[in-house]
């Protein structure tokens, strides 16, 4: 079996923070809250924060966490074992950034997914888009923009729930997948970030998932 060094394996270079900056502070309050276990209370916009600045925080965090899952089952996603980027027989998803690659090209899932993270973490670094100083404005195209990267982010999920999941259970990773998409459901479901249709592959775990703390 592979060593438990593995869980500690980003897929990318993890995107940090500032330390000492008010978004910062707003993440160490996302955790906080999220150490009380109500994920519904923990997702909520903090009284008088900014919308943008709030979405902005918790986008990176799971850029980070879905970064740190898919990096512990890379040696399971191969060209080989997943020539195509799917979840489950019935949805398959093609590349596509609007910039470098404007027709959608079908790819492996690792492509797929080596693609995806990088325009993510290109969208992350871009000043203009997710501006890290205080006094600095988000701009009026921000909330499109974010739903677009967490809609992307959510079929690395989807992936990994229909094609990985055996050695997800073996790495004993399945609480902390688990949580960490429950969170991910929550919060896009409160500012209704992802249309209905695209969370379809994994509607019946979404379904069981929340049902529980409606």
């Amino acid at each position: 079996m592979v060593g438990g060094s593995r869980s500690s394996k980003t897929f990318k270079p993890k995107k940090n923070i500032p330390e000492g900056s008010h978004q910062y502070e707003l993440l160490k309050h996302a955790e906080a809250t999220l150490g009380s276990g109500n994920l519904r209370m923990a997702v909520m916009l903090p009284e008088g924060e900014d919308l943008n600045e709030w979405v902005a925080v918790n986008t990176v965090d799971f850029f980070n966490q879905i970064n740190m899952l898919y990096g512990t089952i890379t040696d399971f996603c191969t060209e080989e074992s997943c020539p195509v980027m799917s979840a489950g027989p019935k949805y398959e998803y093609h590349w596509a950034d609007g910039t470098n690659i404007k027709k959608p090209i079908k790819c492996s899932a690792p492509k797929y997914i080596d693609y995806l993270m990088t325009w993510v973490q290109d969208q992350l670094d871009d000043e203009t888009l997710f501006p890290s100083k205080i006094g600095v404005p988000f701009p009026k195209n921000f909330m499109s923009v974010a739903k677009t990267i967490l809609k992307r982010l959510f079929r690395v999920y989807a992936h990994i729930y229909h094609q990985h999941f055996d050695p997800v259970i073996q790495l004993q990773e399945e609480a902390h997948l688990n949580t960490s998409f429950k969170h991910f459901i929550f919060f896009v479901q409160e500012f209704n970030l992802i249309d209905r249709r695209e969370l379809a592959p994994l509607q019946e775990l979404i379904e069981k998932l929340t049902s529980k703390d409606r």
